[in-house]
């Protein structure tokens, strides 16, 4: 109904909330091909051009279904079915036979380190990876460490030094030290805090942890 000190009529006034009505339909519509594009193109290659060659519907179908993927995680073939947008911790905890769940999730944002893997030797975020991005490398997760019963000597000295409290940063401290000690054992103390400057520790054991890592380079350099 038009307010009474409206000259309009009501055929108009209905005519101009169709209008708006439209507009705004028109404008949703609009944000959401941009979100759907912006998906498709942090896709993968082979995903967009798969995503291509099916058209529309099957743009749906390539980022929201499931493929089946490859992976080197410490030495050996997992296999396993993702959809693309899964992250490797995500694989690593919830898609591996067995499941590796050393590796922790705790922010899932990239802010606190406790899921650092190493990623051809390198340590990355895994919960800022995706899974299907990871076919081709090699992957070294907390479980790769220890042989058996035998502790590297980085997860020696964590014991030794007490570098642990509740441990859910135990093991992203770890991967992202035997990165730096793997590539250069006579680190010193300030590369050993630049190496692990990506790691949270809520607990405050930095100092137990600085020192495990000296004491373990020095045994790494035959020193």
């Amino acid at each position: 109904m038009t307010r009474p000190d409206d000259p309009r009529s009501e055929a108009e006034h209905d005519r101009a909330l169709s209008r708006r009505r439209f507009l705004r339909g028109a404008g949703e519509v609009a944000a959401g091909g941009v979100l759907a594009g912006g998906i498709l193109s942090a896709a993968s290659p082979k995903a967009r051009a798969a995503a291509s060659a099916a058209g529309p519907e099957g743009d749906v179908e390539v980022l929201s279904g499931e493929v089946d993927i490859e992976l080197s995680i410490n030495g050996a073939k997992h296999k396993v079915r993702v959809e693309p947008r899964t992250t490797l911790l995500n694989a690593l905890r919830n898609h591996t036979n067995p499941t590796l769940t050393g590796t922790k999730l705790v922010c899932d944002r990239g802010n606190c380190g406790a899921c650092t893997v190493l990623v051809d030797g390198a340590p990355r975020y895994a919960c800022l990876q995706l899974a299907v991005e990871m076919r081709g490398h090699e992957i070294r997760t907390i479980e790769g460490l220890a042989q058996g019963d035998a502790l590297t000597p980085l997860q020696d000295e964590f014991c030794k030094h007490d570098a642990l409290m509740c441990g859910f940063c135990t093991p992203g401290f770890l991967m992202s030290l035997t990165g730096a000690l793997e590539k250069n054992p006579r680190a010193t103390l300030d590369e050993i805090k630049g190496a692990c400057a990506g790691n949270v520790c809520r607990c405050g054991t930095y100092p137990h942890i600085f020192d495990a890592a000296v004491a373990a380079g020095k045994r790494m350099a035959g020193g």
